[in-house]
Parts: structure tokens; sequence; C-alpha cells
């Protein structure tokens, strides 16, 4: 096979096949590429057969562009290979096996919104107020206890304090309720293989032979559950291949554990180990400063990544006043280097390491008219009006969903109230049936009129689309239920903006099940469901539109682009103020830190805030980052910066000294209809229209290509051509 493209270090890791094998890929060293040519070595060189391979890596879009390099370097021959994510190829084998655990296949996938859904329910139950126990706290402590393998029992032998003893209760009631709802969360999807496997060996031995070689993408974030699964599977071949880089691990807060690769010797003292230090992505001066600060971490293996493209230029560090500032050098620097290296807005990541900084940063790109998007807002999945009609097809597909069935019930209203449906909850139990049967039949609970005619009308509706699960397609089944249900017929009668835009999001995840029926032409709603329910941020990222991405440090991982500006660098906030006492979660800032520089391909600028305000205080005294200090200044160039803000001390009516900030203000009044003006962005353009005046004055420009833009004087630093 032609593996000409491959460097030495790559050819042999692509070649080693009869041992354990552990390659430490620094960042931008080609991982990918190794993978997908190991996995068509390894089907070219009949060793083991296309369907006999699992590659298991972290993300949906990661697991697509594997398959689609494979199916290129295999020349377009269709290959069953098992490429996928943990989660999803958990799912798969519960689809298959959960019967043993008491579930049955059709079983629904929590997100983290059912899921806190739900114990707000148990939480009400057992009559435990909010400010004893937040339902998101519970939530993330019973995720916690999941990840490390705790079940109740075992967390109840750890117990101090009586609120302990109150989320191991709430813990075991909420798992439970899962059952009860023939449902897990997505802890459980990891879990519960480890279940089926330690108690059926001879389905452990079916997947051990069905899955002969084994590929680990990101193994440094692979948590206690995912290590365990793993190592089952491979443990009767010893054919496992696992790549990832110790100084990439940043998900320990979450369960990750960096053991788990800088032991790999450990658990296969067999193995062989590579080291890939061409770096094909970024230039030397990032590679070097980035380098200087991850080696102050003692937990690593140590690598020396040499960039093939080259010196580049140096990190450009901009020291400014507070968040606004910080945010208009962004937009300086950005407006800079669209105007001298010709760049487009999606060569450009605005990076921070917390959401709350995106506020500041949001306003100035609106008042510049610059497009932006943020990975990680609210996902077209998990908006309202998406929800509901996944509410939907989830009560269709499994009757025991509680939590679905409490979405929709009463969407679009159709006159069932919360106390209508707490007592079909209370004749559930009493009855000991699934809250949906006791719909059919209102009379035992009391309810009558409209609202007993109501609950019978949603069972039939239910009952109906259920039983038409095997007769229809995924496509067919939902356009005919959403149409029946009247939900576009809810929002198309609605007049505002909003809900325009939620029509158009109905229509949006109608065409999506269409695509999955395309792709796939017996496609269930089941499949689209699971599908769905195991997206991340970053799949739905597509960079072929132009606009500046903004995210943080930890949704950007495994991304790249020509410009990453890192904001916030100011000691406690990045590294966070927890870090600061505790080693273990400084040397993962610090691996965080090393994420964020490794992500650009030509240029990054540290910015950070003397002054920035901060939730709970009116300022904040920044102090820059003991990161930015721990770069040698060889690789590192001042840029002075100074927005038009002016900002002085005024005494408030109560008596208080308060800054006032505001911008420099200039005569605006000076431009006309006709003018030909320049933009430091869009180039030239002629005024069409204008409206107002001073400060407020607006102006309608026609640019050269066409491009329309509504823009407000004071910001938009236009000038006039003669």
């Amino acid at each position: 096979m032609d593996m000409k493209q491959l460097n030495d270090s790559q050819k042999a890791a692509v070649k080693a096949v009869d041992k354990p094998v552990l390659i430490f890929a620094g960042a931008g060293s080609g991982k990918t590429r190794v993978l997908t040519h190991k996995i068509a070595f390894l089907i070219k060189e009949d060793i083991v057969k296309a369907e006999e391979i699992l590659a298991v890596t972290f993300t949906n879009k990661a697991a697509e562009v594997m398959k689609q390099r494979v199916t290129k370097l295999m020349k377009n021959k269709v290959q069953e290979i098992n490429i996928g994510t943990f989660h999803s190829i958990c799912a798969r084998i519960l689809r298959n096996e959960i019967r043993h655990l008491g579930f049955s296949k059709d079983f629904a996938i929590y997100d983290r919104t059912d899921q806190i859904s739900l114990l707000k329910i148990i939480l009400a139950e057992e009559n435990i107020p909010k400010n004893i126990l937040m339902p998101k706290t519970v939530r993330n402590k019973i995720s916690y206890f999941k990840s490390q393998l705790i079940n109740p029992n075992h967390a109840m032998k750890s117990v101090k304090t009586a609120q302990d003893k109150s989320i191991i209760d709430v813990y075991k009631s909420y798992n439970n309720s899962l059952k009860e709802n023939n449902a897990v969360d997505f802890d459980d999807l990891l879990n519960f293989p480890l279940d089926i496997f330690n108690n059926h060996p001879r389905i452990l031995n079916k997947y051990q032979k069905l899955w002969k070689y084994i590929l680990v993408d990101e193994y440094q974030d692979t948590n206690k559950a995912q290590f365990l699964l793993v190592k089952m599977l491979a443990e009767k071949h010893r054919n496992i291949c696992v790549v990832g880089d110790d100084d990439q691990s940043i998900y320990g807060w979450r369960g990750a554990d960096i053991r788990n690769i800088l032991d790999f010797e450990k658990d296969f003292p067999e193995c062989e180990t590579y080291t890939l230090e061409n770096n094909y992505r970024s230039t030397n001066q990032i590679l070097h400063a980035a380098q200087s600060v991850v080696r102050n971490n003692s937990d690593r293996v140590d690598k020396d990544l040499l960039s093939v493209n080259g010196e580049g230029d140096l990190i450009g560090v901009i020291e400014t006043h507070d968040e606004m500032e910080e945010a208009d050098a962004v937009i300086n620097a950005l407006e800079k280097e669209i105007k001298m290296k010709k760049r487009t807005f999606n060569d450009f990541s605005v990076l921070y390491r917390t959401n709350s900084q995106s506020r500041a940063l949001e306003d100035s790109f609106r008042r510049s008219a610059i497009p932006y998007k943020i990975i990680g807002g609210t996902r077209f999945y998990e908006r309202k009006e998406v929800k509901d009609v996944l509410g939907y097809l989830r009560l269709i597909v499994n009757l025991k969903d509680t939590i679905s069935l409490r979405r929709v019930i009463n969407f679009p209203p159709r006159g069932i109230g919360l106390k209508t449906v707490d007592k079909c909850f209370i004749q559930s139990v009493k009855d000991n049936k699934k809250l949906f049967d006791v719909l059919k039949n209102p009379e035992p609970m009391k309810i009558r009129g409209k609202q007993g005619d109501s609950l019978i009308a949603f069972y039939k509706l239910i009952k109906k689309y259920n039983e038409l699960l095997p007769k229809l397609n995924a496509s067919e089944l939902a356009r005919a239920l959403v149409e029946e249900v009247g939900i576009l017929k809810f929002y198309k009668r609605q007049d505002n903006i909003e809900d325009n835009e939620r029509y158009n999001n109905v229509l949006e995840i109608l065409n999506s099940i269409d695509e999955i029926v395309e792709r796939k032409s017996n496609a269930s709603i089941n499949d689209f469901l699971e599908e769905v329910s195991l997206l991340t941020d970053i799949d739905e990222w597509n960079n072929d539109d132009n606009f500046v991405t903004m995210m943080t440090v930890h949704s950007s991982k495994g991304l790249e682009f020509p410009v990453v500006f890192l904001t916030g660098l100011e000691d406690g906030l990045f590294p966070l103020s927890i870090a600061l006492n505790e080693k273990e979660i400084m040397e993962e800032e610090r691996r965080l830190f090393y994420v964020a520089l490794t992500r650009s391909q030509d240029m990054v600028y540290l910015l950070y805030a003397t002054d920035r305000r901060r939730s709970g205080s009116d300022s904040w005294g920044g102090i820059v980052s003991r990161f930015v200090k721990e770069i040698p200044e060889v690789y590192l160039e001042n840029i002075s910066f100074s927005s038009a803000m002016t900002r002085k001390l005024v005494k408030t009516k109560a008596g208080d000294i308060k800054m006032k900030i505001k911008r420099t203000i200039t005569t605006f009044d000076d431009f006309k209809v006709g003018d030909i003006v320049e933009h430091a962005i869009f180039g030239d353009g002629k005024i069409m229209a204008l409206s107002g005046s001073g400060e407020n004055q607006r102006v309608g420009v026609v640019f050269k290509d066409g491009l329309k833009k509504k823009l407000i004087v004071k910001f938009a630093k236009l000038k006039k051509i003669s």
C-alpha cells in the first residue's frame, strides 16, 4: 500500500500490528492520518477483515472524517468498518443486549435537560426543597459517581453528612426512575455494557470474537469506564492500538484519567511505543511557546515538536484596561489581519476560558457588523420547539417515557394542566400502571368534560403513531405526526419574529429526518433519535460558512484556525483561581493553555485586562496569567492598543464612587447619500441611505461585491473617499 505521504515515525506506527501499540501523537502531528492508514493497512494486508475492526473516537465529526479518509484510501470500496464514538458503539451494544438488565431495546437516552427534569420530580416527591439540593448539583454529583463506577450502595459507605445521604437517596431513586421510564443517561451508555460483560462472559466473548483489532483515538481523554471497556474487548487478542497526547488531556473535571495513557505500558507490557513529533499545523514560534509552558508539568512524556511550516510570526501580547477594551483590541487586530493578509472571517477563532466572557466580545462584533458564531450556545436540538418535536417522537417509540409525556401532553395547548397530570401520576402509582396507560380512562381520577376528552384524544393519538412505527419510515411518520398534532399550524398563526423562527426550526428538524432516510432508506425514528442524542456542539460546527468562531478552549480541541485570539489571560481566570493551590488542577489548566495555542496555524494573539469586571464584583484587579510569563520573551511581541473609550470617576446619588465609561464621540454628520466610503473589512462602497444624526446616525451602504450593510456610523469607522 502507498505510504508516500507518511514520515518514518508514522510508517513504523502503521506497520506495527502484531502486538499492542501506543502512539504519543503531539499536536498537529497527523494522528488521524496514522489511524486511517493503519486501518487500510490491516485490511489490504489481509491481517483482519474490515468488519473485525473497531475504531473508537470521541466526536461524531472525528468518526465521520475517519470513515471518509479510510474510504478514500481503499479507493472507494465499501467497507463494513465499525467506526464511531464510545457512546454510539455502546448504544449499539445495548440495543442488542440491554434486555439482560431489564430494559427493552427501544430505551430512551436522556440528555442533561431530561435528567434535570426527572430530578426535579424526584426532589419534589421526596419533599427536598431547592435551597437544600439543587437539581443541577445532584445531577453533577450522580454523574461523578457513575464516571467512577460507584453505585448508590458503594456511595452510601462514604457518607459523612445528612446532605450526602440525601444525595445518595436521590441517586437510588433516580436510577429506579430511569428504569421505570425505560431510559438511560450518557453515563449509563458507558457503564451498562460493563455490567453485561461482567455478568455474562458469553456475551463478552461474542464481542471479543467480533472485533479482533481495536483502535482508540484521543486515548488521553478516556475515563474509568471507557478504559475498562477497551481493556475487556482487547483482552482476548491483545490487538489494540491507542493514540493520544498526554499534553492534551483536559477533561479531568468530567472523569477523564491521564493515567490511562501514561500507564498503558503497565496494562499491556508487551506494547511498542511510538512518538510523532513532526507538526504539520502550526509554526515553530507557536510550538516553542506552547511547549515552553507545558514542560512545567511533571505528569507527562517529553516530546520535542518541530514544525514543517517554518518559524512564523512572533506571538502578539496585548494588555488592555478591561473586557470592553479587550474586545475592541480583538476587532482591531482582526481588521488589520484582513487588510494586510487578505484573510476571511472564517480564518479567525476567539477562545476564552469561561462562557461568561463572550458577552463583551459579542457586543463588539455586533457593533462592528462582523459575523460570528458561538459554539456551545443553545444547540439546535436543545431549542424548545425542537425538543417538543423530539418529545413526541420519543414518546411514540417508548410509551414508558414520562419525561417526554409531561413535556408534550399540553403542547400545543389542549387544556391539560399540571394538576391534571399530577392526578394521572397518582392514579398510575395506585394502579401500578404506566402513566401513559391511565390517560385512556380519566373517570377514576374524576377528570371530566373537555379535560377528560383531551386526555383520551392524546392517548389515542400517541397510540396510533406507536402502532404505525413498523409501517412507516421515519420521514413519513414524523411529517404525519407533526401535521396531525398541529405544531406547524400553532407557530404559523403566531404573529412575531420568534415564532416564525420556531416554525422554520420545526421544518428544519423534519428536513434532518429526511436526510437520515436518504442515507438509509429503512431508517427508523429510533435511529434518528439515537443519532441526535449523541451529537455534540462540535458536530454541528461548519467552517465553510464565513464567520468568526467564538468558543471556550475546551470546545476548540481537535480544530484548527489560521489565527487564534486567546482572551482573558489573567491569573484567577486562566488559570482558574481553584487551580492556584492545586497542583493537579494547575497541570490540567496548563495543558488547556497548550491546547489553545496549538489550535493556531499562523498567528496567535494573547490578551489580558488589568481591570476586568467579574460576576459578583464591580471589577477584578487583573494580573497577567503565569502561563504568559512562562513563555520566553524571545517568542513574544508586545502590541500596544488603546480604544476610543474614556473613563472617569463619578459620584452616584447614593454617594458611591464609580467608574463611568463611554466611547469617544466625534462628529458624524458629514456623510450624505451618494458618498463613496471605505470600510476596513468590507472595502469600498456607496452610501444609499441615511437616518438619524450625531452618534445615532445610521447609513445603508452597498459595497462593491453587492453586499448590503446597515451600519451605525460611530462604530463603523467609515472613511470618505474623495
